[in-house]
């Protein structure tokens, strides 16, 4: 009975009842949006973290990987430290730096890694083969675009430029040989993969020298206990365990997440009054039908079910609207933020995850219960005989 009623009140006035759960749908679909912008980039950089199995990462003193152009000398004596270690599944150096590719009357500026193709945690392949000779490389979409070269073409490729002399320096002839995606690539940036070996004798003030060293743990190994072990073996290198690089994650996200708190909030206070004005418009018009049931014998229990159903059934019905809203929209947005320069493709910043899809809708049901509480307290208080007179009267 109380659904029954509930429903026909909400038809008796359908554009007016349509309006407001479009309304409670665009700000379900803002608390989302917001509620998965605030957990959604930690969870998808942590899933970037862990995607190749690493770890522990080692970066330059008091820097993060990549932060800075500092890099880890002696690179080849901490090797021999870490392979002391038995729970060290895979050790991986990595060297980064730029190159140059005449090309004609123009040169292609590019990044580049120096690593081990066997054991890399950097790039996926996607076509072709890992550069696994001293004289090949592999590149991005972006540097092949550049390049306009093709598998097996041979490329004059140089780490330095003099602009008084006009003359590069560090030159090699290398073979490209496949097509990469690099995993912390930013978008449309050219990007190359070669041997460590290759990029380091092609940059003679680092010969000896690594950005970042990506360290694999035996499988049931306390990672905890292989940080500490790190700690207290190389002193010159900066430890950082996954659950580190979250944490400072975490403090220079801070903002933005306290950001998208407010914001989430404040669609959340704008649906909870959306609701409770319809449905308190709604009551006063009815005032007179309310005092005829009570006349009638209709309990007020029943009178608070039926107003407060009105209210749940607007919010849930534009809750429902506005999820799917909100991933369109949170697509759409998500797209422009991961094509900024300088951050990296694979990072989401609105990832969708279930949990925070019914944290919203249970935040919304519960507003909307919330939003019905005062005019159904008002309607089932009316003084019967006196409403009935005043609504003859009138």
């Amino acid at each position: 009975m109380p659904f029954t009623l509930a429903w026909t009140s909400l038809r008796r006035h359908g554009t007016r009842t349509l309006l407001a759960m479009l309304g409670v749908a665009v700000a379900a679909a803002m608390l989302l949006d917001m509620v998965m912008m605030s957990t959604g980039m930690r969870e998808s950089f942590r899933k970037l973290l862990l995607s190749r199995g690493f770890q522990i990462r080692l970066a330059p003193k008091g820097t993060l990987p990549f932060d800075t152009d500092a890099t880890i000398e002696n690179t080849s004596g901490i090797i021999r430290v870490l392979r002391q270690n038995p729970d060290f599944t895979t050790i991986s150096a990595v060297l980064g730096g730029t190159i140059h590719i005449p090309r004609g009357d123009r040169v292609i500026t590019s990044s580049a890694l120096g690593l081990d193709p066997r054991v890399q945690g950097d790039y996926e392949l996607l076509s072709g083969r890992d550069p696994l000779a001293p004289n090949e490389i592999a590149g991005n979409a972006d540097f092949i675009q550049a390049t306009g070269a093709r598998f097996g073409d041979t490329l004059t490729v140089a780490s330095g430029y003099d602009p008084q002399t006009r003359e590069y320096s560090g030159s090699r002839k290398l073979v490209l040989t496949g097509q990469v995606r690099f995993l912390f690539g930013a978008a449309r940036q050219r990007a190359a993969a070669m041997r460590l070996a290759t990029l380091q004798q092609m940059s003679p003030d680092k010969a000896d020298d690594a950005s970042l060293f990506m360290i694999r743990v035996r499988e049931g190994v306390d990672v905890d206990s292989a940080y500490r072990w790190i700690k207290g073996k190389v002193f010159t290198v900066n430890v950082i365990s996954t659950e580190l690089a979250l944490d400072q994650v975490d403090e220079r996200l801070r903002y933005f997440r306290q950001l998208a708190v407010i914001l989430g909030s404040v669609s959340l206070f704008v649906g909870f009054l959306l609701v409770t004005t319809l449905v308190t418009v709604s009551v006063n018009e009815r005032i007179g039908e309310i005092a005829v049931m009570r006349a009638l014998g209709v309990s007020r229990a029943h009178i608070v079910q039926q107003i407060v159903l009105e209210g749940v059934a607007i919010s849930l019905v534009g809750a429902f609207a506005g999820l799917l809203l909100g991933l369109v929209t949170g697509r759409y947005l998500n797209g422009i933020l991961t094509s900024f320069p300088g951050l990296p493709e694979a990072i989401d910043f609105f990832l969708f995850q279930p949990k925070s899809a019914w944290t919203a809708l249970g935040l919304l049901a519960l507003s909307g219960i919330a939003a019905g509480v005062y005019p159904s307290f008002r309607a089932s208080s009316l003084p019967i005989a006196t409403t009935l007179r005043e609504e003859a009267i009138a």
